[in-house]
């Protein structure tokens, strides 16, 4: 679950990290009144950011500089209600313009190989870090966390000297092992901090100091894990899911969208990284990633259905069910009366074994629609992949 940089603050400060203060304005007027009182407390100019969950919002338009509550009105006109990358803005972040003497890049995020919180760092901040990874490799330090202890201080401390942020020793150690703490507290996948900034503020008494600061975050939580955490689904903003995503949440689906063309529904995840193996295997791509579960009722194979459907480079849907929980009857008859009321016309493979599979078989005969079934995954990957590529030279869809 990707959240607004607003609200990733949020959980930056709660873990005790320096973030400088922000306001959120989904109005003109809210904007125009968060400037004042920004400027008000002695800032010199504005800074009015989109809040979507998308990247290059500074490119877009989204990111831009007032001085004036005047022109922090006229910015957050232009800003709210722009469409960047097909998304809608809807509000923006409002924060006192930074005086920035230096800008890097870090974040902790899940690596799923070592099973450990790999922290990253770069002092090519500001600028997108997968260009940086590409162009230049060795700018980029990693250390992993202790996958019980969480980030050493001498991990800290030696991954902010190799940053170059041996001048603010002090406040690199304590972001970098907030960061790890702040995946821990949340379960989160990745917190990003893009730029981390050494600014120039003055001082009350007049003197310029400069300070390592938050200036942007990015997180993104474990879905699996919301349930721990039930106070963080309120930060979900399903203005900005994927609708086909949102509709399988809401259904009680496991869904993730593929670039092939042959829709999968499975009931279990192991299974379902079986079937697009096998596709692949067969020559073909599945189009997606979708396990409707051991209990899976009529109504949710229909929304099933509903998803696979919604995506237009889906040619044909291979079903492949084992019917312990679920019984090839339920599914067979769900998935009849879903092909007749949705109108499906692509080609539908179905394999199936397990409880009542002949009565299943049966309920597929005799619907009067054109499926075919399969006795063997291999079959039935081979099959799918002939009638998808079949389906498409015939101009179908």
């Amino acid at each position: 679950m990707k959240i607004q940089e607003a609200d990733a603050k949020s959980l930056l400060v709660a873990q005790g990290l320096p973030v400088p203060d922000w306001e959120v304005a989904h109005t003109v007027a809210e904007a125009r009144a968060a400037a004042e009182r920004i400027l008000g407390g002695g800032a010199s100019a504005v800074v009015i950011k989109a809040q979507v969950l998308v990247g290059g919002r500074g490119k877009a338009g989204g990111v831009k500089l007032a001085s004036s509550a005047d022109e922090a009105e006229k910015v957050a006109a232009t800003i709210l209600g722009m469409d960047i990358k097909g998304i809608t803005v809807r509000k923006v972040l409002v924060a006192a313009a930074a005086d920035i003497a230096r800008e890097f890049y870090m974040s902790a995020v899940l690596d799923r190989a070592e099973r450990r919180i790999l922290l990253m760092g770069s002092a090519e901040g500001g600028v997108e870090i997968e260009q940086v990874a590409v162009d230049h490799p060795e700018a980029i330090i990693r250390h992993h966390a202790d996958p019980l202890l969480g980030l050493h201080d001498y991990q800290a401390r030696e991954f902010a000297f190799a940053m170059g942020l041996g001048g603010h020793l002090k406040a690199a150690v304590a972001i970098a092992k907030g960061l790890v703490r702040t995946m821990l507290a949340y379960d989160a996948d990745l917190v990003e901090i893009n730029p981390l900034a050494i600014v120039r503020e003055r001082e009350a008494s007049g003197a310029e100091v400069e300070r390592l600061v938050c200036l942007d975050a990015k997180v993104t939580l474990d879905d699996s894990a919301l349930p721990r955490h039930p106070e963080l689904e309120a930060l979900r903003d399903p203005d900005e899911e994927d609708p086909a995503d949102r509709e399988a949440r809401e259904a009680g689906l496991t869904f993730i969208k593929l670039d092939g063309t042959i829709g999968c529904m499975v009931n279990g995840a192991g299974l379902a990284m079986a079937t697009m193996d096998i596709i692949k295997l067969a020559g073909g791509e599945p189009a997606n990633f979708l396990d409707v579960g051991g209990g899976a009722n009529a109504e949710q194979i229909r929304n099933a259905f509903k998803i696979l459907m919604s995506d237009a480079n889906v040619k044909a849907v291979l079903i492949n069910i084992f019917g312990g929980i679920l019984r090839c009857d339920v599914l067979a008859a769900g998935v009849v009366a879903a092909v007749k009321e949705l109108s499906v016309n692509v080609p539908i493979v179905v394999r199936m074994e397990g409880t009542n599979v002949e009565e299943g078989k049966r309920i597929l005969r005799d619907s009067g629609l054109k499926f075919t079934t399969a006795d063997s995954m291999g079959e039935a990957a081979e099959t799918i992949v002939a009638q998808a590529a079949a389906f498409k030279k015939q101009g179908g869809k």
